[in-house]
């Protein structure tokens, strides 16, 4: 095991993370999970795991030189858009302060290499069908605002003190690991598919946001990629850091998107009865179409969202987990 390079992945207990620990294990490394479970689940962890929160340096400190990090992959962070518009102190201070004081310690412990969990949610109220990483970034909520600080900061790491960084902005992660030990699962879900889902198990009401866009069915459009496919971008993320790539950003998404409409009508078919739901006007800032243009994470991590990021894929791991997940909900 010592010969293993160690990753310290913070936020590892939560969805993202725990599907990245599996893809790391596969491809040889040591995934040590650093996280302070607020929304994370111990249940998901199969390795070594060090309850600590970000802010808390002696801790980060401690979880370096215990484990000889090489390498940090950072999905730790507050992710509720509309809780971000309310309390945007919460995620500059979990996200940005917590972000430096990571920095900090990856200094302090020689470690220059991370992998950033960032988002779409950077490019603010874009509009397009193909948003390349060049789209000017404005976002319009402290959210995505908190994630752009972060890049920034990253960038100047790069420059100043010769950090490998990337930073992969994600579109909509959905599905489940495929042997169905982990998925998604949240005190507070917001997302499409997991929330559709719980709606047609009776946990929660469901509403389509606005059915009056310019799109064949009049719902908006996004770019879902499955949660192992992503993983796996990260892993390849790393691997070109270890080879003395200095990093960037980089979309992940499949350069394809489906309606809410498409997406409930794919949940019908696997499930084999509608979603019960509601129609509602449309939420402020919700564009018509959101997908990403894949093309530079082609090219430069040689990544192609597959073999999981098919339609059908995505959704059939989603139903098989949230089938089964009702006894984690209590954590």
């Amino acid at each position: 095991m010592t010969d293993q390079p160690t990753v310290l992945v913070t936020g590892g207990a939560g969805y993202i993370g725990s599907h990245a620990c599996r893809a790391l294990t596969a491809a040889g490394y040591q995934p040590v999970v650093y996280d302070n479970l607020s929304t994370g689940h111990r249940s998901f962890v199969s390795g070594p795991l060090v309850t600590g929160d970000l802010l808390d340096g002696a801790a980060l400190a401690r979880a370096f030189a215990d484990h000889k990090v090489t390498a940090v992959m950072h999905f730790a962070a507050a992710s509720l858009v509309g809780e971000s518009m309310t309390d945007p102190q919460k995620y500059y201070i979990n996200n940005v302060q917590g972000t430096l004081s990571l920095l900090q310690a990856m200094r302090n412990a020689g470690c220059h290499r991370i992998v950033f969990s960032s988002t779409g949610a950077v490019y603010g109220n874009a509009d397009s069908k193909a948003l390349p990483e060049d789209f000017p970034c404005a976002p319009i909520n402290p959210y995505g605002a908190s994630k752009l600080m972060i890049e920034r900061m990253l960038a100047d790491y790069r420059t100043a003190y010769g950090f490998g960084a990337f930073c992969l902005r994600y579109f909509n992660a959905s599905g489940a690991d495929p042997a169905g030990g982990i998925g998604e699962l949240r005190d507070n879900e917001t997302h499409l598919i997991p929330r559709a889902m719980m709606a047609l198990q009776g946990h929660v009401d469901f509403a389509v946001f606005g059915d009056d866009y310019d799109t064949p069915d009049g719902t908006a459009i996004r770019d879902y990629i499955h949660v192992t496919d992503l993983a796996a971008a990260h892993v390849a993320a790393l691997k070109l850091l270890e080879q003395g790539h200095a990093g960037g950003s980089f979309n992940l998404g499949t350069g394809s998107g489906f309606s809410v409409r498409e997406i409930l009508d794919a949940i019908r078919q696997e499930a084999g009865r509608e979603v019960p739901h509601s129609v509602k006007p449309r939420r402020a800032g919700d564009p018509t179409y959101l997908v990403a243009d894949p093309s530079a994470a082609r090219k430069v991590l040689n990544f192609v969202p597959r073999p999981h990021s098919d339609l059908p894929t995505v959704i059939r791991t989603a139903w098989a987990w949230h089938q089964k997940a009702h006894p984690f909900r209590s954590r």
